[in-house]
């Protein structure tokens, strides 16, 4: 059975590590095979991974689109985990379900996951930086 995708003008995606980008009209792919697709909304460019969660779900991406190099991907992953483990140990629930879809080879079910991460992220970042500012008004 064939994926259908639609894309938008100018929208990127990568279709088994082939960066893509449609034209200026809005186009329909059929994929028919498996194979990995990000679009572009699920895409974190290397310069886009300035956090810890952002290096992770980078990483699991490239778990995902580059099997070739699965073993290295693995390593750097499990070096960020146990850095974001010992600054944050609250993350480990969701580092948790991360984890076991990596050694499970479900890479896409663990970038939902790593997106999870990198919301929680933002919210500790967010309420950590309002204590900052309270006390320094006081």
């Amino acid at each position: 059975m064939s994926l259908k995708i639609t894309l938008k003008a100018n929208e990127r995606m990568i279709i088994g590590g082939t960066v893509i980008r449609n034209g200026g009209a809005k186009c329909n792919l059929l994929i028919e095979n498996n194979v990995p697709i990000l679009r572009e909304k699920d895409i974190i460019g290397e310069k886009e991974a300035n956090t810890h969660a952002k290096r992770i779900y980078f990483t699991i991406q490239l778990m995902y689109i580059d099997s070739d190099n699965l073993k290295i991907h693995h390593g750097v992953y499990w070096k960020l985990v146990h850095q974001l483990i010992k600054a944050a140990p609250s993350t480990v629930g969701i580092i948790d379900q991360i984890s076991e879809m990596i050694v499970s080879n479900h890479f896409y079910k663990a970038l939902k996951f790593a997106k999870e991460l990198i919301y929680y992220e933002e919210e500790v970042i967010r309420r950590a930086s309002k204590s900052v500012a309270s006390l320094s008004v006081g």
